[in-house]
């Protein structure tokens, strides 16, 4: 079914539930509306047309609720008003808040999938975790200043998501640190910390770096101001992360045998990004992702080591290429000659102490930070795509945000330096966004079977002084597939580029991700963003992309096995992180064709009208 045409009349988003004066309230109010957006996705229910009330019978808990549409989308981006508890379809019911519509939605998938129902206690206390974060998020927020802002453009995107995924159901979720401590490391309340550092005899120390140089040189330039004894290694470490390490018998065990000295917090404060464990300082060489075992959302980000050695690996076979210049370049030299404005930001090094194969818990990557310094106003200021698409809230009065997220502002920017409409600069922005972003990697996959995992997290974007995506760039060492059909010419790149590593699949499975990540969770998911903050109607904008792929799968005959299903498939795959967050699953552990629940989402692109 199609969405309601869109008017273009911001009223119809007018009286907000996410803008209401109770923090508490408008918290609930966010909790909810990505519960049921991540429920009705996963159940393949239906959701009624705007303005229409979505019944939902829960047989097997023994309940049914009620909610009013406030918009339906075509991508699944639905816009809900409050829900309420009753006992038939046209009963009035009470009204429920997120503490018992998760009960109820998790009973009713625990239930339904044959388990006893204490086993959806733990999602439903995520649930509840998360909306009382963004509480806390909203109400800081709301204390600030009108017009603050963070210390560069690229930490206001990275500091954007005060809600959260859009289609989770938990998607603030942190458990294991205190008020005091979120208060530091979130970045949703502009949190900075200094590191917590160590100092590790060089017998200690293990890690590599793409182009050889010493790991402790690079660790040595972003510790300057660190007491390091003479000769050691300065091996930096999530303040959080370090209280816990100490009791793990690896790292007990070198601290005992003098190997390891903990120095303590020191040097200036770092930023936490919007990953959490992942820190910036606009002055520093280098990002670092560090170990976190702090459970965010559905995951305890500890870093495995060979994750970190797929990074370098990744950035090694990115840099290879003939050496005498002759012959097919390299995937970097093709990417520079081809798609300038867009690159790779490499996880380019790593670092950890403890000799043997298990992780201390002391991993961390090293990543380029193209972005230093603080300029404002310059097409090198990359934002977050999540940030950009974060919905905002308003000032605390019960009346709206200027902008419901960042994105508005950037196309309303567009509709007045172009003299065109909002939908038509919609249209353009979307267009813009696939040259900068889309195209390069879908030609990347196609060109030398690399493939990536191109979610709102993983991807920026830098705006033209008219608002328009002017580059774009891809992160994290964890996203890296290369396609089987490819894996020998590779080879021949860069000898031995699988050896010890999770990087070749089945060229069926590496297309699937890609779908998922790029053409769900990325495309499909910016043009429900369009949609739901009354920018554009959705089945224009599908058009628009749709149109713009079908070109690219005629001009790149080697992205046919990506573009084939999410052009024309009834169903694309989809992760379920509802589902995900049910089972309990931790999506960073275990088999990458098992760590998360996928299902089957109806294809928008195979039914808009060409």
């Amino acid at each position: 079914m199609s969405p309601e045409p869109w008017t273009g009349d911001p009223s119809a988003h007018a009286g907000d539930p996410l803008d209401h004066p109770d923090v508490l309230r408008a918290a609930d109010a966010a909790a909810t509306e990505r519960l049921l957006r991540a429920y009705v996705r996963e159940t393949g229910t239906e959701v009624p047309p705007t303005g229409r009330v979505l019944y939902l019978r829960l047989p097997l808990g023994g309940t049914a609720l009620r909610v009013r549409v406030r918009y339906r989308s075509a991508t699944g981006w639905h816009r809900f008003g409050r829900a309420r508890v009753v006992t038939s379809e046209r009963g009035g019911g009470l009204p429920a808040d997120v503490a018992l519509v998760a009960a109820a939605l998790v009973r009713e998938s625990v239930l339904g999938r044959g388990r006893l129902p204490h086993t959806g206690v733990d999602a439903v206390g995520r649930v509840l975790d998360s909306a009382r974060r963004t509480a806390v998020h909203l109400a800081r927020r709301r204390e600030e200043p009108a017009g603050t802002t963070g210390p560069t453009p690229f930490l206001d995107a990275e500091q954007a998501l005060l809600l959260g995924h859009p289609f989770h159901p938990a998607p603030k979720s942190r458990e294991g640190a205190s008020e005091a401590e979120l208060d530091a490391y979130s970045p949703e309340v502009r949190g900075s910390f200094p590191l917590h550092w160590f100092a590790a005899h060089p017998d200690a120390v293990v890690g590599e770096s793409a182009d050889g140089r010493p790991v402790a040189d690079l660790l040595r330039a972003l510790a300057t101001d660190v007491g390091v004894p003479e000769g050691w290694v300065p091996v930096p470490a999530h303040p959080w992360q370090a209280r816990e390490v100490a009791a793990r018998p690896e790292v007990a065990a070198l601290l005992d045998a003098g190997l390891l000295r903990p120095l303590g917090p020191a040097g200036p404060a770092w930023h936490p990004t919007s990953s959490v464990r992942t820190v910036h300082r606009p002055d520093a060489a280098a990002m670092l992702k560090l170990s976190l075992g702090m459970r965010i959302t559905n995951s305890r980000r500890n870093n495995l080591r060979g994750e970190l050695r797929l990074g370098v690996r990744a950035a090694r076979l990115l840099a290879a290429g003939p050496e005498d210049g002759t012959g097919r370049p390299g995937p970097a030299a093709w990417l520079r000659a081809e798609h300038p404005e867009f690159g790779v930001l490499r996880d380019f090094a790593w670092v950890s102490v403890g000799t043997g194969d298990a992780e201390t818990g002391l991993e961390t990557a090293i990543r380029d930070n193209p972005f230093r310094g603080s300029s404002r106003g310059g097409t090198g200021d990359a934002l977050c795509v999540a940030g950009l698409v974060a919905e905002r809230t308003g000032p605390g009065d019960g009346s709206p945000p200027p902008y419901r997220a960042p994105l508005c502002a950037a196309v309303e920017r567009a509709a007045r330096a172009l003299g065109v409409s909002r939908a038509e600069a919609s249209a353009r922005w979307l267009t813009r966004y696939l040259d900068v972003l889309a195209v390069p990697l879908i030609r990347l996959r196609a060109r030398y079977g690399i493939a990536l995992e191109p979610h709102h997290q993983n991807t920026l974007v830098a705006l033209d002084g008219d608002g328009l995506p002017a580059a774009g760039w891809y992160r994290d060492s964890q996203g890296y597939y290369v396609a089987a059909s490819h894996a020998a010419e590779l080879d021949r790149l860069l000898p031995g580029v699988a050896e010890g590593v999770e990087l070749v699949f089945d060229d069926a499975f590496v297309d699937e991700r890609v779908v998922y990540y790029l053409g769900v969770n990325n495309l499909l998911g910016l043009v429900g963003a369009f949609g739901a903050y009354g920018l554009a109607d959705e089945e224009e904008l599908l058009r628009v992309l749709r149109g713009a792929l079908d070109r690219l799968r005629a001009a790149e005959p080697g992205a046919e096995g990506l573009l084939d299903p999410l052009l024309d498939a009834p169903a694309l795959r989809c992760k379920g992180n509802f589902l995900t967050c049910v089972d309990g699953l931790d999506e960073l552990v275990g088999d990458v064709h098992t760590q998360s629940v996928y299902i089957d989402l109806p294809n928008p692109l195979a039914e808009v009208q060409r």
